[in-house]
């Protein structure tokens, strides 16, 4: 017998994967369109990846599907107050490259990756044998200040509970310019399809081997498919900043929404322990 709890989280869960289905398919026509605008100009338009997050996670905060969602008569929800300061000062570096960068991490070390935030540090300890090219296209991004001044994009707190980041666009829709493989995907924190609180794990477009820059910290088990490169696990302090950033809320009320905590990450490094 399914109880009502599972049965609500079940639903949860399938209106999540029908909006990131429509997402992608208004990427795919949106890309069609450009295509076709390029080719009139002769200009040549470089696509950045679409934003992955979990399958469900897709790197993808669609405002305009979320808004055309929304009943026209609701009323704006109310903010709870930032709990979060302002952002450095500093300019987002949206650089891109044509491949993934070549391996120089060792794969026998161990590494923490650091990401300042404006509501706190979050720091991860990454799995790098586990998961070598997604840490390796980590340590490389950091080192150029990819990450730095970028925004956390969204927030899930319906079905899912977790805060994307990595996008220098803040729009869901950036990427570094190349793709890296899915790793890890039977790693023996997921049991039972569930995501459990601490994991970092990649976004993607719900394709193959099709990760970016976008990534997505767990801050409550979060029940999804094993297509997400889990490659990290947040310290219990980082945890605590992710639980301050969530109950701030979201922007739409409806669960899936830019962060109301004004989450930018300063400064994010990779170091060898």
């Amino acid at each position: 017998m399914v109880s009502q709890e599972q049965r609500r989280r079940q639903l949860a869960r399938e209106k999540f994967l029908r909006q990131q289905q429509r997402r992608t398919e208004a990427r795919q026509k949106a890309r069609v369109r450009n295509a076709v605008i390029a080719s009139v100009l002769g200009v040549v338009l470089i696509g950045s990846l679409a934003l992955y997050t979990t399958g469900v996670l897709k790197q993808d905060d669609d405002k305009t599907t979320t808004s055309a969602e929304a009943t026209p008569s609701a009323e704006a929800p109310s903010k709870a107050p930032d709990p979060c300061e302002e952002p450095a000062k500093g300019e987002v570096a949206k650089k891109t490259w044509k491949k993934e960068p070549a391996m120089s991490i060792d794969k026998s070390a161990k590494y923490t990756l650091t990401l300042d935030t404006t509501c706190g540090a979050i720091d991860v300890a990454l799995k790098a044998s586990a998961a070598p090219h997604t840490v390796n296209s980590f340590d490389f991004l950091a080192n150029k200040g990819y990450f730095d001044h970028t925004k956390c994009h969204r927030l899930t707190t319906n079905g899912i509970y977790v805060l994307q980041c990595g996008d220098p666009t803040g729009t869901g829709t950036g990427g570094p310019g190349y793709t890296i493989p899915d790793e890890n995907l039977k790693d023996a924190s997921l049991k039972d399809n569930v995501y459990p609180a601490g994991t970092v794990a990649m976004a993607n477009t719900g394709q193959k081997d099709s990760g970016g820059s976008q990534f997505f910290l767990v801050y409550q088990d979060s029940q999804l498919p094993p297509s997400y490169t889990p490659f990290g696990t947040i310290s219990d302090a980082g945890l605590k900043v992710l639980k301050k950033i969530a109950d701030a809320g979201e922007s739409t009320g409806a669960g899936d929404g830019a962060p109301n905590a004004t989450v930018v990450i300063n400064k994010a490094t990779v170091a060898a322990s």
